[in-house]
């Protein structure tokens, strides 16, 4: 039997909400589920609302880890940005590009492969929307 293989994570940069709708009308098209559809922004209450908004998720406990949740708690937060996206294989370099856009009150939206990654580990097949050099 044929093994089923995973999307690749995809990154995309967006402004606003009606960018997170169809970004994921748009990712879903393409075969992946909600459920592995993320938003992220500055601020965990605007990241809640646009997550409620569009129906997609944060990233939690489950994807990053117990440890690295744990440790989040005492980081700044955007120690705890970068820690969130390197959990679903964003490398450092780019966690702080992204990081940075995010600053500017972006919302990053990832379509995540469902691969977990621990320490300095990265996946490096993510595809960034604008790319990332």
């Amino acid at each position: 039997m044929a093994q089923t293989r995973m999307k690749d994570t995809t990154v995309f940069i967006v402004e606003n909400v009606n960018d997170v709708r169809r970004k994921v009308q748009q990712l879903v098209a393409e075969g992946y589920s909600k459920d592995n559809i993320y938003v992220l922004t500055h601020d965990d209450d605007r990241t809640g609302r646009v997550a409620d908004a569009t129906n997609t998720e944060t990233i939690g406990i489950g994807e990053e880890g117990f440890g690295t949740a744990v440790a989040n708690i005492f980081r700044k937060k955007g120690d705890e940005l970068r820690a969130k996206m390197q959990s679903m294989g964003i490398s450092a370099q780019h966690a702080a590009q992204l990081e940075k856009q995010l600053d500017h009150d972006k919302i990053v939206v990832i379509a995540w492969s469902g691969n977990e990654y621990y320490g300095d580990d990265y996946d490096s097949n993510v595809r960034y929307h604008p790319p990332i050099l």
